[in-house]
């Protein structure tokens, strides 16, 4: 009996270890992502302050192979 308390604590002991680096992980994932939406906004506001530029013209260009 005593085997398989032991046994259960040492899973426990592991599956907290794993909860935390999980946790640490998507922590440092949300971190990212934020900073991405950041710089993702900063740009769409540097597009948008582009003299003679209206806000479609870089998606309707054609490319210049066509």
């Amino acid at each position: 009996m005593e085997s398989r308390i032991t046994e259960l604590e040492i899973k426990l002991a592991y599956a907290e270890d794993l909860l935390e680096t999980l946790n640490l992980t998507v922590f440092r994932q949300q971190e990212q992502i934020e900073v991405l939406q950041r710089q993702l906004s900063d740009l769409q506001k540097q597009m948008q302050s582009i003299p003679g530029r209206s806000a479609g013209s870089a998606l309707d260009e054609l490319p210049p192979h066509y």
